[in-house]
């Protein structure tokens, strides 16, 4: 009669619970790809239903439906973002090695042209409401804005420090993380010029950024354990929420309130909004050291990140240690 009880119990609490709470993700997939290079940063085609991941000197392309590689984007350099421009039929990458943005069709994959920019681009954004390409430069501590129709430079916004990931609000304002100066900027697309510019103590170093659109929240994964809130339209931080170590990219997805960030210590932290001011550490899901960038796949709630085993053996100064050959992978997480 105890145990009855026990469980009778039990099963009303877990009912009780928010429907959030009872959500748990696990690692669906991992699926070697192997090929050479470094990686950096993922990019989800919605209509082709395609990944786009960024190799060092090429891009991979994998089919989210069979998880196999289908296409291959070569001769580029040092390379770190994919953004897409559908309504254009475009893409454009971030080639942190030569100072260009490449151009290419969306269908055929085949390179388009190759446009100078700022030096070091890194993320690379694709804003609908300017329909204007924004690459963050890393080195330059600027962004170049792109013509996305017609390919051309159209000016140069000063950002005043190294920018990281940005994210726009679709309305005329886009944010970015400047990372050396634990700070947003807040960007008018139309103007070209930054609006403000906010520390968002005590957040260190931002790299990942995700946005709650509607609710004015964006969600800046930070170097020091923590995921700051800020108000976007007073820069404002709301909240903070712990998170793994090494984080290096973010996503929100509208749909379920969750928010994902990846961390390179072998962990995605998922947290809910509960509400604008409140969220709630969900789980850190355990996936593979290393795995820090990522990309969500919204209407399936799918996560997929990358990494590869790196050789035991002491690195130069300020670098990570050799790949091990052939040892890149894929790997999913979905809610059970």
């Amino acid at each position: 009669m105890k145990r009855f009880l026990a469980i009778a119990t039990a099963a009303i609490i877990l009912a009780a619970l928010p429907a959030f709470a009872q959500k748990q993700f696990k690692v669906t997939n991992r699926v070697k790809l192997g090929g050479e290079g470094g990686w950096d940063y993922l990019t989800f085609d919605k209509e082709g239903q395609r990944l786009f991941i960024t190799r060092g000197s090429h891009v991979m392309v994998v089919d989210t439906k069979t998880l196999k590689v289908t296409a291959d984007i070569p001769d580029l350099s040092g390379i770190h973002g994919v953004a897409l421009a559908p309504e254009f039929n475009r893409g454009f990458i971030s080639n942190g090695g030569d100072n260009t943005v490449t151009i290419f069709d969306l269908k055929t994959l085949k390179k388009l042209d190759s446009v100078k920019v700022g030096e070091r681009p890194d993320a690379i954004l694709y804003e609908p409401f300017s329909k204007h390409v924004f690459t963050f430069n890393a080195r330059s501590h600027d962004s170049t804005v792109v013509d996305a129709a017609s390919g051309k430079v159209l000016g140069t916004v000063p950002l005043g420090g190294k920018p990281e990931f940005p994210a726009s609000d679709g309305k005329g304002k886009l944010y970015v993380n400047i990372e050396d100066k634990s700070q947003i900027a807040q960007v008018d697309v139309s103007k070209m010029s930054v609006l403000n510019t906010w520390s968002i103590a005590p957040c260190q170093e931002p790299s990942a950024l995700a946005f709650d659109v509607e609710h004015h929240r964006l969600f800046s994964g930070c170097d020091n354990k923590m995921m700051a809130v800020v108000d976007s339209d007073s820069g404002k931080v709301v909240t903070t929420v712990p998170i793994g170590e090494g984080v290096d990219a973010g996503r929100f997805n509208p749909k379920t309130h969750e928010v994902f960030m990846s961390c390179g210590e072998g962990v995605l932290t998922i947290i809910h909004e509960d509400s604008p001011d409140k969220y709630s550490v969900m789980q850190n899901l355990p996936t593979v050291r290393g795995a820090r960038t990522m990309e969500l796949d919204e209407d399936s709630d799918t996560v997929y990140l990358v990494t590869a085993q790196r050789e035991d053996k002491p690195a130069a100064p300020g670098q990570r240690p050799a790949m091990v050959p052939d040892s890149f992978e894929l790997i999913v997480a979905k809610p059970e």
